[in-house]
């Protein structure tokens, strides 16, 4: 089988079955309306990764409250939005009701934006000060997502990806630096306690084997006291506890991870490579291997951080460029084991339509990230987020912004 053959494989999630390997990262764009519900530009992005054939897709860190929120115009699931959620499901199941869609559940603590909403924490960190939750609240927080992933099944989506990672709430509360005694703080038993009752309650809730219940998991943060890190303060890593975790999981009914690392405040060259440092992204090789080895092989692993491959025209050294493309890259470490799936975020942006194009032969028509994180600039200025290299509205965006306001200093949110 060749690599292009790999990747466009079907493969088995749980009870569903996966057209192909391709997995479309939750990417936030920042286009909902002012209800927070999908916008024609919402559409339109999903609308191209449905037609481009993506076998399963993130939806976006689609919020359960909008108390705090990392985004002005994030998309929210609460019962106001269910009517409006189910059109858009509707919509995209018509355009391909092969491919499978997740809700990426969030509520953004720490990372909440405080101009325009709440910013809320287990235990401050540095630079990030907030309101400390109390037990009742994070109790609170807890009915908020169980009815949040009743709201995704009723609408029509096929799961839910339980957001633990890159700094927000779900990592927070992990981390060996909610040192807090208190109910979710201290010991690992305590601070495991909120994710692995959720998965209970949520399993419960749902009551339907179909469903597909999943989780995107940082397991190394890279900061000291970060989750991955071996005590509170610590820099130094220690992979006991996340894998203790995904084992955890896996026992609650998990049946995919999607694996990653970094924090978007604190460690972002970890979450998104730029094109002068595309070698970070063999990082990611190794926490999805790890993540392989201590898990059930029926439990799917997703890869991630594959956009800074590109077609082989990267800046990495000691390998050449037919080794070193998103496709014989993806499908080498699928071969090799350590993955079952290929994650694209940056590049699902660029390309919407790879996997198609790969279908029909066309190849040498797709379009590749340049790894110029212009999108995540637009992310720190809380605008529509797109591709500015391939898309003329979001090059217009990125320089109206810059015209007001000058580019962005310091790249993280």
């Amino acid at each position: 089988m060749s690599d292009k053959e790999l990747l466009l494989s079907p493969i088995q999630v749980g009870t569903r079955k996966c057209e192909n390997r391709f997995f479309a990262q939750s990417m936030e764009c920042s286009d909902a309306d002012a209800e927070g519900n999908p916008s024609e530009l919402t559409y339109e992005r999903y609308e191209n990764l449905f037609k481009g054939r993506f076998g399963m897709i993130d939806l976006e860190a689609i919020t359960i409250t909008g108390e705090s929120r990392s985004r002005l115009a994030q998309l929210e699931i609460m019962p106001k939005n269910e009517k409006a959620l189910a059109n858009f499901i509707k919509k995209l199941k018509a355009v391909n009701p092969d491919a499978l869609i997740v809700f990426q559940l969030t509520h953004a603590g720490e990372l909440s934006n405080p101009e325009f909403s709440r910013r809320v924490s287990v235990k401050n960190v540095p630079g990030m000060e907030g309101d400390i939750l109390s037990e009742e609240e994070v109790d609170h927080i807890m009915d908020q997502f169980v009815l949040a992933s009743k709201i995704t099944q009723d609408v029509g989506a096929d799961g839910i990806d339980m957001k633990f990672c890159h700094g927000y709430f779900g990592s927070q509360i992990l981390r060996p630096y909610n040192d807090r005694n208190w109910k979710y703080g201290g010991s690992w038993e305590k601070r495991s306690r909120f994710a692995y009752d959720l998965y209970e309650r949520i399993q419960k809730e749902v009551n339907d084997k179909n469903f597909l219940i999943g989780s995107k998991v940082s397991l190394w943060e890279g900061f000291p006291g970060g989750f991955g890190s071996a005590g509170p303060d610590s820099p130094l890593m220690d992979l006991a506890e996340p894998i203790d975790f995904l084992k955890g999981l896996e026992e609650r009914g998990a049946q995919y991870f999607v694996e990653t690392i970094g924090n978007v405040h604190s460690t972002i060259s970890f979450v998104e490579a730029d094109k002068d440092h595309p070698y970070l992204s063999y990082l990611h090789m190794y926490f999805a291997n790890e993540m392989k080895k201590h898990l059930k092989p029926e439990t799917v692993v997703i890869g991630g951080h594959f956009s800074a491959f590109r077609d082989g025209k990267n800046k990495l050294l000691a390998v050449t460029p037919e080794q070193s493309s998103i496709v014989a890259m993806g499908a080498q470490c699928i071969n090799d084991g350590m993955m079952d799936m290929v994650a694209l975020g940056r590049q699902s942006m660029a390309d919407p339509l790879q996997p198609l194009k790969m279908m029909e032969g066309r190849d040498n028509e797709i379009k590749y990230c340049t790894s110029c994180l212009n999108c995540l600039e637009l992310m720190i200025r809380q605008e529509n987020i797109g591709c500015s290299t391939f898309n003329k509205r979001y090059t217009k965006i990125l320089q109206d912004v810059r015209n007001a306001k000058g580019k962005v200093q310091e790249m993280h949110t």
